[in-house]
């Protein structure tokens, strides 16, 4: 049976499971917009067993011919590649559960155009997750779902300084995720590999870390 995460990585990359260590493909999603509206050009997942690189159909051939030297090298040179030489290369470990904790839920979902939800959660569109002081009705936390494609939808979670250290973090991501499961797809999770905090959170909302990473070009330019 081909699982959530399959279909899901086939339809955002173009192309799953990879063929070889670094697989390169060019997928017609790298030319199209994404789920803020803008073009991603450059999309990669990588597994135990290797890795998919995604980039717009006309590059595809170019960058293929140089996956021989491998994601390290080549990486920080496909932005130039695909037309994108002002932004930068990134990578992140990349986590997705079947699975989550069973930790009470800890916010309620809103429209994301709601005039209550904050400014940072209005581009995910949708509904969005979010927890409120129940005496001020301050905004404490929430989560943003990035839905790629009916397969897979990333959850992306900011907690305001003041209400860290308490555990919302965790429960806002296993409420989402639980929510993206009853709806027919596979719930995902990134954070840079040097952030231990979104780690331990992921962690604790049963998302494990399986050896595996996403790459690819930044969403913004490089700052001068």
């Amino acid at each position: 049976m081909i699982s959530r995460l399959d279909r899901h990585l086939a339809d955002w990359l173009g192309a799953w499971p990879p063929s070889a260590p670094l697989s390169v493909v060019g997928s017609i999603r790298r030319s199209t917009p994404g789920w803020d509206g803008n073009v991603h050009p450059a999309i990669g997942v990588g597994s135990p067993a290797g890795a998919v690189l995604s980039v717009p159909p006309p590059y595809g051939e170019e960058v293929a011919a140089r996956a021989g030297e491998g994601l390290a090298a080549l990486g920080p040179l496909v932005p130039a590649l695909v037309g994108f030489g002002e932004r930068g290369w990134f990578t992140a470990t990349f986590r997705w559960s079947t699975a989550p904790a069973a930790l009470p839920d800890a916010g309620v979902w809103k429209a994301a155009d709601d005039a209550s939800v904050p400014e940072w959660l209005r581009p995910f569109g949708g509904q969005v997750l979010v927890a409120e002081d129940p005496a001020s009705g301050e905004h404490l936390a929430g989560v943003g779902v990035k839905r790629h494609d009916v397969h897979g939808h990333e959850l992306s979670v900011v907690t305001a300084q003041a209400a860290r250290g308490k555990g919302l973090a965790r429960r806002l991501v296993a409420q989402a995720a639980r929510r993206v499961l009853d709806e027919g797809a596979v719930p995902t999770y990134m954070h840079a590999t040097s952030n231990a905090a979104s780690a331990a959170v992921a962690e604790a909302a049963g998302f494990p870390d399986q050896g595996w990473t996403a790459f690819g070009v930044t969403e913004r330019p490089r700052l001068p």
